[in-house]
């Protein structure tokens, strides 16, 4: 007998810095611990590969990809001032977060 079963898929509005915390990419992601591997590979994009942009410092969970993509958007439009008060609320010390 087969079961009826919904995979819920995880997608993540995320944040990422250089090495000394100066430059900052968001992005969206379904899979975010190959993200962050892609990046730091140097495969995340011109910017962030000549930037060298890829310490996690920021993730936020969604349940379904339009509204990760409407807060990536909407993330992506703040000074970033705001951006950083976001990190620092979630990771005050800036440390390098687990995928």
């Amino acid at each position: 007998m087969l079961r009826n079963t919904v995979i819920m898929k995880t997608f993540h509005v995320y944040i990422l810095t250089n090495k000394y915390n100066k430059l900052l990419y968001v992005g969206v992601t379904s899979c975010l611990k190959q993200r962050v591997s892609e990046h730091k590979q140097g495969f995340g994009g011109s910017f962030t590969s000549r930037y060298k942009i890829n310490k996690l410092v920021y993730a936020e969970p969604h349940n379904n990809a339009v509204s990760a993509i409407r807060r990536e958007k909407q993330i992506k439009g703040w000074a970033r001032a705001r951006k950083i008060s976001l990190i620092n609320k979630a990771n005050p010390k800036w440390e390098e977060l687990d995928p």
